[in-house]
């Protein structure tokens, strides 16, 4: 369904397409080259939720002129030899970057899969190496998510240096990562979590208000500073009156939407941006592989494996 058009929702599909040209423009260069960018996605088991995303990424994938291949593994798969065929992939050059889909079957530790991916080839930003370097202020490979989420406050125009920034939710691939990369733009922020004493206290309090914790409609008008802009990063599903089902944020849009000057709709916010983000990290990925290849043999020439 459409979204309405009313200035206030923060629309992800246009800064999404916005991204995925400037890829495109990237890749056809670097395929000129020699260095045609290329994804690997594994996904362990059949799950129907997975095949949604996959499809998704393939499709966003050939609009930015990347390569895009699916390994399926099976579900009993052990730990060891899904960390093997990872350090393979790690080793082909016709490879830029490596994705893993969730969820993986619980025997399976998913920490353990993303630190097996190499840090050159981590397109989703989950190696702690990634992570790390956010810290020091090398913010051109973060988490999708993360960086889809700061992408769309950019959208304001709102100068970020001294801005009011809280982020309720302190996940190690979505909220942290906000945090250190708008302290990066000079913003000053608050982190609030489950043993945050007032969460609305903070929240109201923001400039600009994150909100990841997987709780449906969480953030009420109440708790939102008027002119504020609210990103909501949350996915839950509910079934409403209708007994249809739906998918609605961890902000309460209806009622937030008259308080905030903007606000991410859900779905059609963060989402579509997401992979974008993913797309772009490929790129990024590509680069910093030439750079490697460059150092290590002098010239940037062809792949050996072509």
């Amino acid at each position: 369904m459409p979204l309405p058009d009313d200035s206030r929702y923060l629309k992800g599909g246009p800064v999404a397409q916005r991204i995925i040209a400037a890829v495109r423009e990237d890749a056809t260069i670097a395929t000129a080259e020699g260095f045609p960018p290329k994804l690997i996605s594994i996904t362990v088991g059949d799950t129907a939720a997975v095949d949604v995303y996959v499809r998704n990424q393939r499709a966003k994938a050939a609009l930015a002129g990347i390569g895009f291949e699916e390994r399926r593994f099976p579900a009993d798969i052990t730990s060891g030899e899904l960390e093997a065929a990872i350090h393979g992939l790690n080793a082909d050059p016709r490879v830029t970057g490596i994705i893993i889909q969730r969820p993986v079957p619980a025997h399976i530790p998913i920490k353990t899969l993303q630190a097996a991916v190499h840090p050159l080839k981590d397109v989703e930003g989950m190696h702690p190496a990634s992570i790390g370097n956010i810290v020091y202020n090398q913010l051109d490979l973060a988490p999708c998510t993360a960086a889809a989420s700061v992408e769309l406050l950019k959208e304001t125009g709102l100068d970020l240096k001294g801005l009011e920034v809280v982020i309720v939710g302190h996940s190690e691939i979505v909220g942290k990562p906000i945090a250190f990369l708008l302290m990066s733009e000079g913003a000053t922020v608050t982190v609030c979590h489950h043993m945050t004493r007032s969460v609305a206290a903070h929240a109201r309090r923001a400039d600009a208000l994150f909100v990841a914790v997987g709780k449906p409609r969480l953030i009420k008008a109440d708790m939102v500073k008027p002119g504020a802009a609210v990103i909501d990063i949350g996915i839950n599903a509910e079934i409403g009156p209708d007994g249809e089902r739906r998918i609605v944020g961890d902000v309460d849009t209806e009622s937030v939407k008259e308080v905030a000057s903007w606000i991410t709709p859900v779905p059609g916010g963060v989402g579509p941006i997401t992979v974008a983000i993913l797309l772009r990290n490929t790129m990024v990925a590509l680069s910093r592989q030439r750079a490697r290849y460059q150092a290590t043999y002098g010239v940037v020439d062809k792949l050996a494996a072509e």
